[in-house]
């Protein structure tokens, strides 16, 4: 003998069934539906009678009272405020009342208090499925990500509605995947445009037998409404890689040794959660759940779900800079990803302790010069790569710039005397101005017999204190040239050249 469950969905009836057992077998679309709606200053007094109505009407599927949907409001203000309570209204007249009276508090956006108070709401609603509607401006909703990835973590589905062009990544970050059903951006005068698909959305949920709470790269947590009430049996769960990389790929290409093997453990008839690791990264996955009982039909327990893994977070792998001079620097790096990364931020400071700033480039591009840096200062440069789904890589190099040139201090006198034979003596003046560090003297002349011509040149390098040098080999009797330079830390500078006795 056989019972028939009806399910009232967009006016639609959704036909399961099931074998005569009503204590072991839950019905469809139960669950918890907390909306958290921002109710602070930055809403303004329009946009707030627009949402309430709007919420109404996407309720209105969703028949309150034992056994079904359980709807709670939590408004965020200076102090979250709890409307009312999650199940507190049992018929559709007081639920549409208890809406339409709440009230624009105007305080301050403190959303993370309201998460912390949404967090303790929704664990005393665990073991059916949990549902947090964010409906916020998206004006400053603060530093959710952790407040957000805790309640995902504990298997409450995240979905956001936007009215206004705030924060966008940290909704992105927010909501539960699949992004693209479950985070929606529009006006407040056009609500309607996105009432269907939000509700799909929230129908997917309370009544999917199983979906993803919560993705990483490697890793996936899956959650189900119990199918059984009691512990009878065991249920195997498998999972298998269907394409990669990328999410859509209908090919095993990406799947490596795991193409065509599924991978399975049994998890207790009762039970409704668990974690698939040592997934690869970015790859399209299938996971199924067969509970093992007479007690079922198999259109009814056989639960599929399809996802993809999240691509892994990869910094820069190598960074180069070079020295463009003593005011700037260029940055490159490698290699580029620009079907992950978003931008990458530069970030560059003088060492030790110097102020921080900053350039953001483009995803699709992989160098930028540094400008209005100090000369001859030693600088940390920091590349981060900024992906998506928010997460963030980055390499540090250090790299000095160029000093600023200045002309080396030149000599300023030489006298050339002859000597016996082919010999000369030079004599010359330290420079009196001397920036850098004077390290000695360069000389040189054309070598050779005394009545030929020169046949070769001579050098000769004498120390910082020496100011004259004695040449005996000097062609043409004497009357070669002869010149000398100062040498510095950093380079030569201008010399003199004389003839002796010229």
């Amino acid at each position: 003998m056989k019972c028939f469950v009806f399910c009232f969905i967009f006016g639609a009836f959704l036909l399961l069934s099931c074998s005569a057992a009503p204590d072991t077998v839950l019905n469809c679309c139960k669950g918890n539906l907390l909306l958290l709606l921002d109710s602070s200053g930055s809403v303004s007094s329009y946009e707030f009678e627009r949402l309430l109505p709007f919420l109404v009407e996407l309720l209105r599927p969703f028949p309150p009272g034992s056994g079904h949907v359980d709807v709670g409001l939590l408004q965020v203000d200076t102090m979250p405020h709890v409307g009312f309570a999650l199940g507190a209204h049992r018929t559709w007249p007081e639920l549409r009342a208890a809406l339409m009276g709440a009230r624009l508090l105007g305080g301050d956006t403190e959303t993370t208090k309201a998460l912390s108070k949404a967090e303790e709401l929704l664990s005393e609603a665990a073991g059916l499925p949990r549902v947090l509607l964010w409906l916020t401006d998206g004006v400053r909703p603060g530093d959710v990500d952790q407040s957000m990835s805790k309640l995902k973590e504990d298997g409450v589905a995240v979905l956001a509605l936007a009215t206004g062009q705030g924060d966008y990544q940290t909704l992105r970050r927010a909501v539960t995947p699949p992004i693209e059903s479950h985070l929606y951006v529009v006006g407040v005068d056009d609500l309607h445009i996105v009432m269907e698909e939000l509700r799909e959305a929230i129908i997917e949920v309370l009544c999917a037998g199983l979906r993803v709470v919560h993705l990483t790269a490697r890793s996936a947590v899956l959650q189900w409404r119990p199918v059984m009430t009691t512990n009878t049996g065991s249920c195997p769960l498998q999972w298998q890689c269907v394409g990669g990389p990328g999410a859509g790929s209908s090919s095993t290409s990406g799947c490596g040794a795991a193409a065509g093997w599924p991978q399975s453990h049994n998890v207790t008839g009762n039970s409704s959660r668990a974690e698939l690791s040592g997934l690869r990264p970015d790859t399209t996955y299938t996971a199924s759940l067969t509970p093992m009982s007479a007690l079922c039909e198999d259109n009814f327990c056989n639960l599929s779900v399809t996802f993809t893994t999240l691509p892994e977070l990869l910094g820069p792998a190598v960074v180069s800079v070079f020295a463009s001079g003593p005011h700037q620097i260029h940055v490159s790096w490698g290699p580029l990803q620009p079907r992950h990364v978003q931008r990458y931020r530069v970030e560059y400071a003088v060492l030790p302790g110097g102020h921080v700033r900053t350039v953001v480039v483009d995803g699709h591009h992989n160098s930028t010069v540094l400008t209005g840096l100090e000369p001859d200062a030693q600088y940390l440069v920091t590349v981060s790569a900024v992906h998506y789904t928010g997460g963030e890589r980055a390499m540090s190099v250090k790299a000095c710039t160029q000093e600023v040139p200045t002309p080396l201090p030149a000599l300023e006198d030489l006298l050339l005397t002859p000597m016996d034979g082919a010999g000369v003596e030079a004599k010359w003046r330290a420079p009196s101005r001397q920036q850098d560090t004077l390290r000695g003297y360069w000389l040189s002349w054309e070598a050779g017999t005394p009545t030929g011509p020169s046949t070769s040149v001579s050098y000769m390098h004498v120390g910082a204190g020496t100011l004259s040098a004695q040449l005996a080999n000097v062609a043409g009797g004497g009357c070669a040239r002869v010149c000398v330079s100062p040498v510095y830390r950093s380079g030569r500078g201008d010399g003199l050249c004389c003839t002796a006795g010229g």
